[in-house]
Parts: C-alpha cells; sequence; structure tokens
C-alpha cells in the first residue's frame, strides 16, 4: 500500500492552521507548510505563521528555513517536502502538507516532474529583472503572448508563478498550462486524502480584516521596516509576497499608513477569491464549509474521510502506513 498523506488547503485566513493543529494531535501527524513565504525568517506576522503556543507541541517543517534574499519555488517546495515526508513516515506518524499555495500541494500530491529547470536560474533572474525595471504587468503580458490559458489562472502581480510559466515555455517551447494539465492525469503515488476549507464570502473576508487589524497591532510594519533595514528590499520575490509590498510605498513616502493597510486587505480579500478558484478548478477533495460546521464537526467529518481514503482507522495505533 502506497504510504499516507494527508493535504489541507484553502484561501487565507479560512482556519487552515487550527484545523491542522486539531487533525495533526487526533492521527499522530507532523505538518508541513505548503506556504509560500512562511518559508522566510524574519518574516512572522505579515506571513501569519504559527506561533508555539498555536503549534501545541505540533512539528511544524518548511518555516524559517530560509533567509528573505533565498530563492524558493515549486521544485524546492516539492524537493524538501518529499524529504521530509520520509523522515516523518520513518518515525510511523502521518504528513499533514498545509497551505494556501494550491500550485504547491499539486506538485506534491501527483510528483509534478520540474527536472527542466533546476539547473539554469538564467532565465529567471532575467525575467525578475524584467519586472522590477518595466513593472509586473509588462512581464504578464508576454506571458499572455505565450499561455493565455496558464495567464487566466494568475495574477499579473505574482511574478514568482508568471516566471516559472514563462521559464518553462522558453526552455522546453511548449505551455505550461499544456504540462499541468499531463501532470494533472498522473495518479498520485501516495494514499492521498484532500480536505479543502472554505466559508461564506462575507465572513471569510471579516476574519481577513480583522487579521489585518490584528496583525498591525502586532507590530506588522514595524516588521516591514526591520526587513528594510537589514537591507531587503522591495526587489526580492519575498519582498513582493502579500502583507509587505503593500507598505512600501508608505516607506517610500508616496502613501499614507492607512491606505497601505486598505491596500492590504483589498489585495488579501481579492487573493483568497483567486485561492478559491483555483482549488476549485484544479484540485480534487473533500470540501468543508466551516460556515456552516464547527470545528468538532468539521473534525469528525475530516477522520470519517480520512477512514474512507484508507489513511485512518480511528486509533492512532491503526493507522495504515
Amino acid at each position: 500500500m502506497n504510504k499516507p498523506l494527508v493535504c489541507i488547503g484553502g484561501p487565507t485566513a479560512c482556519g487552515k492552521t487550527a484545523m491542522s493543529i486539531l487533525l495533526a494531535k487526533e492521527i499522530d501527524g507532523e505538518i508541513i507548510s505548503a506556504d509560500s513565504m512562511q518559508i522566510y525568517r524574519y518574516m512572522d506576522i505579515g506571513t501569519a505563521k504559527v506561533t508555539k503556543e498555536e503549534a501545541e507541541g505540533i512539528p511544524h517543517y518548511l518555516i524559517d528555513e530560509l533567509m528573505p534574499d533565498e530563492e524558493y519555488n515549486v521544485m524546492l517546495f516539492q524537493k524538501k517536502a518529499k524529504a521530509y515526508m520520509e523522515d516523518i513516515w520513518s518515525r510511523g506518524k502521518i504528513p499533514i502538507v498545509v497551505g494556501g499555495t494550491g500550485f504547491y500541494l499539486n506538485a506534491l500530491i501527483y510528483d509534478n516532474e520540474f527536472t527542466e529547470t533546476e539547473e539554469d536560474d538564467s532565465f529567471r533572474q532575467s525575467c525578475y529583472r524584467l519586472a522590477e525595471e518595466k513593472g509586473a504587468e509588462y512581464l504578464y503580458e508576454k506571458l499572455l503572448a505565450v499561455d493565455a490559458p496558464y495567464a487566466a489562472t494568475t495574477h499579473a502581480h505574482n511574478v514568482k508563478r508568471v516566471t516559472r510559466a514563462l521559464e518553462y515555455h522558453h526552455l522546453t517551447g511548449q505551455r505550461f498550462s499544456d504540462h499541468n494539465a499531463k501532470q494533472k492525469q498522473k495518479k498520485s503515488p501516495y494514499q492521498t486524502a484532500v480536505i479543502l476549507l472554505t466559508m461564506e464570502r462575507q465572513e471569510l473576508y471579516h476574519r481577513i480584516e480583522k487579521r489585518i487589524d490584528l496583525m498591525m497591532e502586532a507590530g506588522l510594519l514595524e516588521e516591514v521596516k526591520g526587513l528594510l533595514d537589514k537591507g531587503y528590499d522591495g526587489s526580492l520575490v519575498s519582498m513582493q509576497g502579500l502583507g509587505y509590498k503593500e507598505f512600501l510605498p508608505y516607506f517610500a513616502g508616496e502613501i499614507s499608513l492607512e491606505e497601505a493597510v486598505e491596500s492590504l486587505k483589498t489585495g488579501t480579500r481579492r487573493f483568497a477569491k483567486r485561492q478559491l478558484t483555483w482549488f476549485r478548478r484544479q484540485t480534487e477533495g473533500l470540501w468543508i464549509n466551516l460556515s456552516q460546521k464547527t470545528k468538532e464537526e468539521a473534525l469528525q467529518e475530516s477522520l470519517a474521510y480520512l477512514k474512507q481514503c484508507g489513511i485512518f482507522e480511528g486509533n492512532k495505533k491503526e493507522w495504515k502506513i
């Protein structure tokens, strides 16, 4: 039998962290972050990184492992996550991969191949420079010209994803959307269960705005300033993440703090909407609407689903590996 893998996806602020910890305690699991930003040190508040208290003793991986100026992409995520999965299995536990970066989750679930671009990053770096010099929209227009279907699934300001698709086309002559479609036809090499969390849109938007207010109270502005003071400027891919790029114009004296915060709230709401759209189109699994379920109900539904998937039989000593 294939080794067990549990994935939890969904939009930002929907409750993935809390749900994953509840589930990990029930099935003796350990958590791997499938977030493209939580890997970076010094970026804690803006990425909603799990705290020691929130983790409740559950080990978390792919958090605080890279400096903000280091490269991180789906290939590195997949490689690192697979190494942690092997370690977790070796200790008789179940890996739970959690995050809102659906592209990362799918790459892991289906063991997608990314060998074509691992060695040479010169084209990738040229794309990053182009986005910095001429703007993200300019780079996005190039993607529209060669792969409109993939461009329709990503935002113009997501320089990392746009670059990845352009890089693949440059090196192979093929569209990244076609590559992804072929990879999606593959069967997962794992005994996989995917749990997708959602909630009513207005409730989600309210949670997003409340979370950002709490982030500001917790020192998000000081966190961004600290990064800038350390020399991590806006040209870095990490500094273009939500929660960071919105404050760069404020520190440049171009907008007010209120405008920066409102920009973050608006951008995060739009991001959550895109995440939901992506998961609905690209990922299959158990959908749980947390607006209609208590945490306990959601947990019990998840456990029943894991049993259906052949992963967990209701006793920590009886899971199948």
